[in-house]
């Protein structure tokens, strides 16, 4: 199962970005993957957070847009993934044996729900993505 993370969706919301085609492209070829795609669900709320900021460049979107985009993917057959009992104490363990440090927590985050849902590797234009070791991370655009 392929894990997307939030910036290939802020891209595929935002038609004037540069990154918008190629993201939408991305999007379409882990929704036509064989094992499957996923939405972290951090990944919704951090969505939310940018698209409708309303200091975001560019119109902030409506939370009506933003619910309609996400919506279209779970129609498109996203899976939206959600921790497991016992992340907290999973989370901190990963974060001390890796040594995370600052937000990197919150793409560590990201990371251990997808492998807890099974996920094999996340879709990301972050270069600097904090992933988990066995969960490789991969620039789709």
């Amino acid at each position: 199962m392929i894990a997307l993370d939030t910036n290939l969706l802020v891209y595929a919301h935002r038609s004037a970005l540069p990154e918008h085609r190629k993201a939408k492209n991305a999007i379409e070829k882990a929704a036509a993957s064989r094992g499957g795609w996923c939405i972290p669900s951090f990944c919704i709320t951090e969505f939310w957070a940018v698209v409708t900021h309303p200091k975001c460049a560019g119109r902030p979107s409506l939370p009506e847009e933003a619910s309609a985009f996400l919506s279209g993917l779970i129609d498109a057959g996203a899976k939206v993934l959600y921790p497991r009992d016992g992340f907290a104490e999973r989370l901190t363990t990963c974060a001390c044996e890796l040594q995370i440090e600052g937000p990197r927590i919150f793409d560590l985050q990201i990371a251990l729900v997808s492998y807890d849902g099974g996920a094999r590797e996340i879709w990301t234009h972050d270069r600097s993505f904090c992933s988990l070791p066995g969960l490789p991370f991969k620039d789709p655009l």
